[in-house]
């Protein structure tokens, strides 16, 4: 457990130096330019300020465990298919478990819910901070925005969230995306809207380090996570454009945080 950062914590692990991205290349179409590369899909599990005691239904009814686990076996079977990049299986870790070092990116659905104690506080400052990325996903509209916002500011008291437009190269890196999608969660799919809490506009923010990388990447008025979940759903033939922008964004997402 770690009560604070610590010399001696190892860096995030990486498998090979950074690749240089054309950012012009609408699809990578030279497979080993990622060889070497290793990916996991790990989830994190919080404890939810919506679920204040001891609960007798399965933990997999928690916020944490949203999607799962059809949502991270999608995506990374689509990872595995269209790169070269090294797929893991996907893997549960709270941010306590030392084998979050081994891992250079992790995965926080609904944190309109999250709520963090004070070591992973600092766990998750340090991870950030030596090379990790974290991606934010499924929470939508000001109240739970509201939330994410306040977290994090206990993370990074002195840095500011800075939205990503089209212009930026997390757009170009392996798919030529010329605006950030809104995939709609299922039920709202169903009710013939993107959209749900307020949330009509998506938007992809971040957090930078000192080198201006994005460290915390937030998927916000968007749920992808649906959008893998559900994309093999031939009962939802209407979802498959959404569920095709999930895929294509997060990839993105995954190897621009893999190669900087």
């Amino acid at each position: 457990m770690f009560a604070q950062p610590s010399a001696r914590a190892p860096e995030v692990s990486r498998t090979s130096q950074p690749v240089p991205l054309d950012p012009s290349a609408p699809l990578a179409r030279d497979p080993g330019r990622f060889a070497g590369l290793e990916w996991t899909f790990v989830r994190i599990k919080y404890s939810a300020w919506t679920i204040p005691g001891p609960r007798f239904g399965s933990p997999y009814d928690e916020p944490w465990a949203i999607d799962y686990p059809a949502a991270e076996m999608n995506l990374s079977r689509r990872v595995r298919t269209v790169t070269a990049i090294t797929v893991g299986e996907p893997i549960v870790l709270t941010l306590e478990d030392p084998r979050l070092w081994l891992h250079p990116w992790i995965y926080i659905v609904e944190p309109g819910n999250l709520r963090l104690t004070e070591a992973e506080v600092s766990i998750l400052r340090e991870y950030l901070l030596r090379g990790g990325t974290l991606t934010y996903d499924d929470f939508t509209g000001p109240i739970e925005w509201a939330n994410l916002e306040r977290e994090m500011k206990r993370v990074f008291p002195d840095r500011r969230i800075v939205d990503l437009e089209p212009a930026h190269p997390i757009f170009s890196c392996f798919y030529r995306l010329d605006r950030y999608p809104q995939t709609p969660g299922l039920g709202s799919f169903l009710m013939g809207r993107t959209w749900e809490k307020g949330g009509y506009i998506a938007r992809l923010r971040a957090i930078l380090d000192d080198q201006s990388r994005p460290m915390v990447l937030i998927n916000w008025n968007t749920d992808m996570g649906d959008g893998w979940e559900w994309s093999n759903a031939e009962e939802y033939p209407g979802y498959v454009r959404f569920t095709a922008d999930a895929y294509r964004m997060m990839i993105n997402e995954i190897v621009y945080a893999l190669t900087h």
